[in-house]
């Protein structure tokens, strides 16, 4: 929580945020790790990731966060370095720190006890892949991996009476920079380390480096804690200053820093002129070619500095570094606090709400639809649409974070039973409302579960099926009419139906006599306390099954489907709102209450004739549609609004889709409208009825419910696939 008094609170704050970010890329670059990715940028990516958070865990004094972070990064230079093969097995070591390093970022933010013991214990398998390497040792090598050679010839450190100057250098290109850094104690209290941050720099070009020996005491008088050395670096780059003040953000005010072009550098009095030092040219070299054929051909030429030189470390510039638009070009990306964009979000809803007071008044006044006033009421409706499309479009994420989670679920639960999992994501991009995203990950987390404990085989079985011993999850999300679609899908032995009816019949929850369908058998999975597993386990099996899931999934206005096939895997689906703020209704009339539809779920209207409904038995009727027949259902019969009839002819129809594929149609008595509508949620107190998604306020100021038909339709049970094969007959 943030602390108002405290000046240091928002930057802290702030730091917390690109935390999230980092350990995001984070998860990206070992993704790509993991998948055989050989490009030497993504292991770049993943370093520069743990060493800006320890970088700003310095800053702010995170003891534990910086004493993890720095053993990590050390190891992750070793691969970066190429004096380290990650394996597989290193591969999940490295998951497995950087999801203890989201948990000690995610501990500090809240001041919550560390996990010093988890920190120990994967610090001594991190350790155990250098074997002999030791990060104390600084060796001329440690910049290969950057493209540098680096040879230094240090005078006798007992005695500097006989260091000579360094010769006098050629005047450096006008393209040059003048870098002069001097560390102070406190630098190195911090975590942070001269040798990285003069690498990082080296990354922006071709730089020669002069290490000032001036200061340096005889070794019987060396302080360990004091520094001595200062370091003057000319980088040719065609970079500018900000990107080099970048490479020292984290020390800003540990370290006297001097940034200059050449014709300027002698005018510094920030730093004291050199004395005795040692210098080391460092080249970035050419790209790697194909051998020459012949000792003929001609040298590569060198590249341009621009394209030679790679992006800078952003030590800590998660959010100084621009972010990417479509079309290439750069885009700025600003923080706002959640509560304004709440408020926003609520000023839009009820801007919506009074141009539909204001459409209703002006319709009832009798105006004509090309008066003035109706034209502008046209142009209002068409504003008020697009900044409540922008305003969501501002609520609206990617849920690439929530679907990072679950990898870290899938790599925990995996261990825990002892299977090898892989989980394989799609549609990271797709972007939905934040509540929907936060309010998704408890669900998902159980399903997740759920697919790696009672899923997959275990490996000696999926051997025996002729299946490979890895087991897969896909997570998958995409855009559908409207809505969003997220599915979790594996490639395990699918449901056993008989064990699922004979547990629920043993369990009372069906009679032994009621013949079900697949889809019905599949679905008793929801009922409350139903489990089917034999034993309990630290995953599932504790009676809190899916129908947990079920309720979380229709708190947020979705549905939950499965489809499964016995020996090839199983499939659940989620389907979701985009926002939860506002959407498109069609407002009805049933038994004179006014309702709301959503309109995505809307086919077509339907008015029946007599010879378009048929009775397969009292109460159960269907309506013949194009040569097929769908299920009709009387909506105000259903809510208790009116007793059942006999006879539908002349009644109006919707004829809706269902999230399976199927259809069915609703018996209403008028249509209003179509028109956006302001979501309101029921508060807790209500009674929630099947159906009942939540309210909106009418043009009118009347209140009137948001129907969700195919939860409705769940409740009062489809027809059975026997009595709709009987229509064919009829």
């Amino acid at each position: 929580m943030t602390d108002h008094n405290d000046p240091m609170a928002e930057i802290k704050a702030s730091f917390f945020i690109e935390c999230e970010e980092l350990l995001e890329s984070l998860q990206d670059g070992l993704q790509e790790m993991d998948e055989g990715s050989e490009d030497p940028e993504t292991i770049n990516v993943v370093f520069r990731a743990v060493h800006s958070i320890k970088g700003g865990a310095g800053a702010f004094g995170l003891e534990e966060l910086v004493r993890f972070a720095h053993r990590y990064e050390t190891v992750l230079d070793e691969v970066r370095a190429h004096r380290l093969e990650a394996d597989s097995e290193a591969h999940k070591l490295f998951f497995a720190a950087a999801d203890h390093l989201s948990d000690l970022v995610r501990a500090s933010r809240d001041d919550l006890p560390m996990p010093v013991a988890e920190s120990d214990r994967l610090l001594t398998s991190l350790e155990a892949l250098l074997g002999d390497v030791s990060d104390e040792e600084v060796r001329p090598e440690d910049f290969e991996p950057l493209g540098v050679s680096l040879t230094l010839d240090l005078p006798d450190l007992g005695d500097l009476s006989d260091v000579e100057e360094a010769p006098e250098a050629e005047e450096p290109p006008a393209d040059s920079w003048i870098v002069r850094f001097k560390p102070e104690a406190e630098l190195f209290d911090t975590g942070n380390e001269p040798q990285m941050l003069i690498r990082n720099l080296c990354a922006l070009g071709e730089a020669t480096v002069t290490c000032d020996l001036t200061d340096l005491p005889p070794l019987e008088s060396l302080a360990p804690e004091t520094p001595y050395l200062s370091w003057t670096i000319t980088l040719q780059s065609t970079c500018d200053e900000a990107e080099i003040r970048e490479v020292f953000e984290f020390v800003d005010g540990l370290c006297e820093l001097s940034i200059q072009r050449p014709g300027a550098a002698l005018e510094s009095e920030s730093l004291p002129p050199l004395g005795p030092s040692v210098t080391a040219e460092i080249a970035r070299p050419p790209e790697p070619t194909a051998a020459p054929t012949a000792a003929t051909d001609p040298a590569p030429e060198p590249p341009e500095p621009a394209a030679a030189a790679a992006p800078p470390f952003p030590d800590d510039t998660a959010e100084a570094a621009p972010r990417k638009s479509k079309d290439g070009g750069a885009k700025s990306v600003v923080r706002v606090d959640l509560e304004r964009i709440e408020r926003l979000v609520n000023l839009v809803g009820e801007l919506v709400i009074n141009q539909a007071m204001l459409s209703q008044s002006l319709g009832e006044a009798g105006l004509s639809p090309h008066s003035d006033a109706m034209n502008g009421l046209e142009e209002f409706q068409r504003l008020t649409r697009d900044i409540q499309d922008s305003v969501m479009m501002i609520r609206a994420q990617p849920v690439k974070s929530l679907f990072q989670r679950m990898s870290r679920i899938v790599r925990e639960s995996s261990a825990a039973v002892k299977k090898d999992v892989r989980l394989i994501t799609e549609g990271e991009s797709t972007e939905v409302d934040k509540t929907v995203i936060e309010r998704l990950a408890d669900p998902l987390t159980h399903m997740i579960r759920n697919s790696v404990d009672h899923g997959l085989e275990s490996p000696e079985d999926r051997g025996k099926a002729g299946k490979p011993p890895q087991g897969t999850v896909h997570l998958t999300a995409a855009h559908r009419s409207g809505r969003v679609v997220i599915e979790v899908s594996d490639d395990g032995g699918g449901i056993d139906r008989k064990k699922v009816h004979q547990v629920a019949i043993t369990k009372g929850l069906v009679p032994p006599d009621l013949p079900l369908s697949d889809n019905e058998i599949d679905n008793l999975l929801f009922l409350p306390g139903f489990s089917t597993a034999s034993q309990v386990s630290s995953l599932s099996g504790r009676g809190v099954g899916m129908d947990v899931v079920k309720t979380s999934i229709q708190s947020l206005g979705g549905r939950i489907s499965i489809h499964s096939e016995r020996g090839r895997g199983t499939t659940f689906s989620i389907s979701l709102p985009l926002t939860l703020a506002v959407l498109d209704g069609m407002v009805v009339n049933v038994a004179g209450e006014t309702l709301v539809l959503p309109l995505n779920v809307v086919v077509e209207t339907l008015s029946l004739g007599p010879e378009d409904v048929q009775m397969l038995r009292p109460g159960a009727f269907v309506v013949r549609v194009r040569g097929g027949f769908v299920p009709l259902y009387d909506l105000g019969v259903m809510l208790g609004y009116r007793p059942a009839r006999d006879r539908h002819e002349g009644a109006i129809v919707l004829l809706i889709s269902l999230d399976d594929g199927s259809r069915a149609a609703l018996v209403i008595d008028a249509i209003h409208d179509q028109r956006q509508v302001v979501i309101k949620g029921l508060d807790d107190s209500f009674y929630r009825a099947p159906g009942i998604a939540a309210a909106t306020i009418l043009g009118d100021g009347q209140i009137a419910l948001i129907l969700d038909p195919a939860d409705i339709i769940a409740a009062e049970g489809p027809l059975r696939g026997a009595e709709l094969a009987l229509t064919q007959g009829v």
